[in-house]
């Protein structure tokens, strides 16, 4: 609930305090979004959502690959067998619990299955280093790890950990409880110390009458989420079942100021890795909620299976970010689909570039509506309303029950139009950071604020721009400028087919621009690409070097991994 810190006896009256201080409290009047939410009671937890959702939607589709469905009561029956696997494994309630998968139905079952137990989720990309995944099983004291068949070989080659059982999934056991144990084949080729299981097996064996109820709360942890954070340091990020749910209501809150209609049959594209908040919030945890199906895609990469489940299913809602709506866009059958009902296309997890955002309300007839959040926060922060008619350019207002700040280096608040490091506070922040009291100090500020790093500028009307984050930031000549500005202009030019841009050292300005690029074709030169922002670009911002790369170092979810620039740059 947001404090309005307003007496009666003051010369201001509220309404001209909230339109000076909170604007978006007006802007929710005008786009029909409720201001508050309503959290349940102290001790109730996602398991009552996932209940009533079990019940409200049993035969209704859960999820559909390209090869197979799973309804809601599949679901239920499923991940009740896997709570109940875990909790005969003796672990304690609260027990770390991980997941290394790609989008496969067994990610929705294990991940409802680890919080129907009592016990913690840690997501885990199946992308992971041998180093990077040593790093978060010790860090996060993880008993249990799910994974793949054909990744087993990263967790081999990891150093020394506390995983006590490993359960392997095979990319087409699927949730059959038929399937004959056909497994024994890898046992002689996996040699590992722990005990092993087979996912298929958990579901033929498993005695769902034995199911313990766990006694949870609001405030007990549901998700130990890994993030940079606000440093490069790997942290986990504690979220509550409150922060989930908040996060859950809070998007709800959005859906239903724009759609009055029967929603239980909405179909939301699922391409974004499950292992990631922003997917895994959205299309997994508000789904169920919704009662949603999920159009699920292994590999967000491969464009041609998102192409024909567009097609075949007709997904009323696409979630993305702005590298997915690139590709798709440059993708020779997207502009012939069918989108008839697509209700909304929701960005988030980078800045969404205007061109991109321009060519895909052309082709599609819809904006993208873009959001912004951080692990830390559940994750969704803010968000455009969805009745929008055009791409703002902003991430939005802030959520519901959301306050937002703008403040500067000495965290006074900065008045509306000026730039500062965004500062948050809502049910949805997280309960800090795992085993870091002294970044959990950092990471707050006096009033309980948390700083994001990311500096933006809030408009009249409560609308926040992103900039870009601080340590990003360059300096050259004295001016600030923010690797975002750049790229978005030099994506416009019809030969670049994506742009990344760093700061380098100059003798003369201090920093300078260089930007990374892959070409559409080769008919472009460097020389051509800084003639163009020299006349896109004042002098300060404009590329001063341009560096040809075949592509950009990115994160799964299609962030451009920075850090990695500058070591290419010879930076770091």
């Amino acid at each position: 609930m947001l404090n309005i810190p307003i007496k009666s006896n003051e010369a201001n009256s509220i309404a001209e305090w909230i339109e000076n201080n909170r604007p978006w409290l007006l802007t929710y009047e005008r786009y029909n979004i409720q201001a508050e939410i309503q959290l349940p009671p102290e001790d109730s937890s996602l398991l009552d959502i996932f209940e009533n959702s079990f019940a409200q939607f049993a035969n209704h589709h859960a999820y559909i690959t390209p090869n197979t469905t799973l309804t809601y009561q599949e679901l239920d029956k499923a991940s009740l067998q896997v709570a109940i696997y875990l909790q005969q494994l003796g672990l304690a309630q609260g027990s770390k619990i991980g997941i290394m998968l790609p989008n496969l139905l067994h990610y929705p079952i294990i991940s409802v299955g680890i919080l129907r137990a009592g016990m913690i989720l840690v997501n885990i990309s199946p992308q992971s280093t041998s180093q990077e995944l040593a790093y978060q099983l010790n860090d996060a004291d993880i008993k249990v790890l799910f994974t793949l068949e054909n990744i087993i070989h990263i967790f081999q080659n990891t150093p020394q950990h506390h995983v006590e059982t490993v359960i392997i999934c095979t990319l087409n056991d699927g949730i059959d409880e038929n399937v004959i144990d056909i497994f024994k084949f890898f046992r002689k080729s996996i040699k590992v110390k722990q005990q092993i299981a087979y996912f298929a097996q958990i579901l033929q064996k498993t005695d769902t009458t034995r199911y313990q109820r766990p006694n949870l709360t609001l405030n007990d942890m549901a998700i130990l989420q890994y993030t940079g954070g606000t440093t490069d340091v790997s942290k986990g990020a504690m979220l509550s079942h409150q922060n989930i749910i908040a996060n859950i209501l809070q998007v709800n809150a959005l859906i239903n100021s724009a759609y009055d209609e029967d929603y239980q049959f909405d179909k939301i594209l699922s391409a974004l890795p499950l292992h990631q908040i922003f997917a895994f919030t959205i299309c997994c945890m508000l789904l169920i909620y919704r009662g949603y199906t999920g159009l699920l895609i292994k590999n967000p990469r491969h464009l041609d299976s998102i192409i024909m489940m567009i097609e075949k299913y007709q997904p009323n809602f696409l979630l993305g970010v702005n590298t997915l709506f690139n590709g798709l866009l440059h993708h020779q059958k997207f502009r012939y689909l069918d989108f008839s009902h697509l209700k909304a296309t929701i960005g988030g997890g980078m800045a969404i570039l205007p061109s991109i955002a321009k060519d895909w309300h052309t082709i599609t007839g819809l904006p993208i509506i873009e959001g912004y959040g951080l692990a830390e926060t559940s994750p969704v922060v803010t968000f455009n309303p969805l009745t929008i008619a055009e791409f703002t350019n902003k991430i939005g207002i802030p959520a519901p029950s959301t306050d937002v700040k703008i403040i500067d280096d000495n965290d006074k608040e900065m008045p509306i139009g000026e730039r500062g490091e965004i500062v948050i506070k809502g049910p949805q922040v997280m309960l800090g950071y795992y085993h870091r009291p002294l970044e959990n100090q950092q990471v707050f500020t006096a009033q309980g604020y948390l700083r994001t790093g990311d500096i933006g500028i809030m408009d009249e009307r409560g609308f926040i721009k992103i900039v870009d984050r601080k340590k990003d930031m360059m300096v050259v000549s004295g001016f600030n400028v923010y690797p975002n500005e750049i790229e978005a202009v030099m994506m416009t030019h019809p030969a670049v087919l994506d742009c990344g841009a760093v700061g380098v050292p100059s003798p003369t300005r201090g920093e300078e621009p260089r930007i990374f690029i892959v070409k559409k074709h080769d008919n472009i030169n460097k020389h051509q690409l800084l003639a163009f922002g020299k006349q896109q670009l004042v002098s300060h911002k404009r590329p001063r070097s341009v560096v040809f790369v075949d592509t950009l170092p990115k994160s799964p979810a299609g962030k451009i991994l920075r850090k990695e620039l500058r070591k290419m740059a010879g930076l770091e």
